[in-house]
């Protein structure tokens, strides 16, 4: 994996705790508690804004071929797994672990 790429992660990670961390402060809950929470938030919005061609990109083309009369051609679905993805992605699963643990009482709750 190139440089760039890994830089690219690290920054990715750094932003996602942060952004967790406030949560997490702002709700007086364990950071590990919304971990799982805002992993989906993360990954769910970046493979959105990664993916080019679905179901938005279907209405806007529909739209415009009814304004004016004008057929274009269909986009394809794709998706561009990138650095920013991959790293959601992992922030997500570490987080499913996390989720896992505090269910089944693995890890106790948080003490008063």
């Amino acid at each position: 994996m190139p440089r760039k790429q890994i830089i690219i992660i690290i920054i990715a990670w750094i932003v996602e705790i942060s952004l967790t961390y406030w949560v997490a402060t702002m709700f007086s809950v364990r950071f590990i508690e919304v971990m799982f929470f805002t992993g989906i938030a993360f990954t769910l919005g970046t493979f959105y804004f990664s993916s080019s061609g679905g179901a938005m990109s279907r209405l806007y083309t529909s739209q415009v071929s009814a304004q004016t009369g004008i057929i274009h051609e269909r986009e394809r679905f794709k998706v561009k797994l990138g650095p920013v993805f991959i790293a959601s992605l992992i922030f997500f699963l570490i987080g499913l672990v996390f989720f896992i643990l505090l269910v089944t009482g693995i890890i106790p709750p948080q003490k008063v």
